[in-house]
């Protein structure tokens, strides 16, 4: 097992109503994985939504992630303009460069980015996980039904599973 990180689009553009709480909850456990996937060399990969009607472009505050949430200059950074973050990105290329194929997933917005790179990441032939409370939506249910229809692992379990993990 190679697995990588995958943080999408928790970025402040949706952070406002409803979705403030679940993004909050969900950096929690964002930021507790971190570490153990930079202990052990595996790639973090952070995807931006770019989307100039919500003010989501290099350069706006918008842009940028959730103040609980740093990439590091080390890090993988994509931008997409589709839901699923493998289309019309270099996102596959780059995570076959690193031999990946487990990818966990976390991020906004559960429903719609979230589930289509998980769709995207299983036609690429990866297996796709969800960070159980690793997900955000403007609506709990969402964030269950995506919970409950996909793969998922609690951190617990995934940084148990990491310490196995030789690089």
């Amino acid at each position: 097992m190679k697995p990588a990180l995958m943080i999408i689009d928790m970025q402040k553009a949706y952070y406002s109503g409803p979705a403030v709480s679940q993004m909050d909850a969900a950096a929690e456990y964002i930021n507790y994985i971190i570490p153990k996937f930079e202990e052990k060399g595996l790639p973090i990969v952070w995807v931006y939504n770019l989307d100039e009607e919500d003010g989501a472009v290099p350069g706006n505050d918008a842009f940028e992630f959730i103040d609980p949430l740093k990439p590091a200059e080390a890090h993988i950074k994509i931008h997409k303009t589709y839901g699923n973050s493998f289309n019309k990105t270099d996102c596959d290329a780059i995570l076959k460069e690193h031999d990946v194929d487990t990818i966990v997933m976390t991020g906004f917005c559960a429903e719609y980015c979230v589930l289509s790179t998980y769709r995207g990441a299983k036609d690429l032939d990866y297996f796709p996980v969800i960070l159980k409370n690793g997900i955000a939506s403007v609506k709990d249910a969402n964030k269950e039904f995506v919970e409950n229809i996909s793969e998922t692992l609690t951190a617990g379990i995934l940084i148990n599973l990491l310490d196995q993990v030789t690089e």
